[in-house]
């Protein structure tokens, strides 16, 4: 039977070295988590608040905790002090907030804008129209501790694998198009969040940098664990 450290081997063998994996460990007990980092594993992705505080709390300080799913302003707080990335940054109202408790902690806090890429209604997601008016703005301009380093994106929960491929350029072209009109230059502008499970292989062909991967790390979510 393979060991949690054998299935991040053979994720990491599938990609190119220059993507990184994120372990999806939400749900997840902190032993799971704990054999994971045994293993090496350094990135770990949250997508609750309290729970991503809790296990920051318990497991080693040198784990990066990104925050992957979509995030309530009023739960910023305590994440604020310690999450090295926020994967889906979808409002200005959202970034303000981050970048208020962000100044709280005396800290410049990482995110990628999240864009609605995929058929279903149900994903989060900015459109290029809103990305463009929300980095135009002033208030945008006038926040000093956030730092947009790139975009992340959700592909369609389908087998048409042709489907997820064109959903995943379409992020790739979003993400070129931000970056030379608002990030020209900045070296800090250069991620790209997209594949998880069932299609990071496609993402790593269409240039993601960060993929997202939880069941095939740690089996099916535990649902009953909150």
């Amino acid at each position: 039977m393979s060991t949690i450290g054998d299935k991040i081997a053979s994720i990491k063998g599938q990609i190119p070295n220059q993507i990184r994996l994120v372990a999806v460990s939400k749900t997840k007990p902190i032993e799971l988590i704990q054999e994971a980092y045994d293993a090496g594993q350094r990135i770990f992705g949250e997508n609750k608040a309290l729970e991503m505080r809790d296990k920051y709390e318990a497991l080693p300080k040198n784990i990066h905790w990104h925050y992957i799913g979509h995030l309530q302003t009023n739960k910023v707080k305590y994440i604020a002090p310690f999450v090295k990335l926020i994967h889906a940054v979808d409002s200005l109202k959202l970034l303000k907030e981050i970048n208020k408790q962000a100044l709280k902690n005396d800290r410049i806090i990482s995110c990628l804008l999240q864009f609605h890429i995929a058929s279903e209604e149900t994903k989060f997601g900015l459109s290029p129209e809103e990305a463009y008016e929300i980095l135009k703005s002033p208030e945008f301009k006038e926040m000093k501790n956030i730092k947009i380093t790139g975009v992340m994106g959700m592909a369609s929960n389908t087998f048409n694998t042709d489907l997820i491929r064109e959903e995943f350029k379409y992020l790739h072209t979003i993400y070129q198009n931000i970056q030379f009109d608002f990030f020209l230059g900045d070296i800090f502008f250069r991620e790209i969040s997209m594949g998880m499970s069932g299609d990071y292989q496609i993402a790593a062909q269409e240039g993601s940098t960060l993929v997202r991967i939880g069941s095939s790390i740690f089996g099916n979510r535990n649902y009953t664990n909150k």
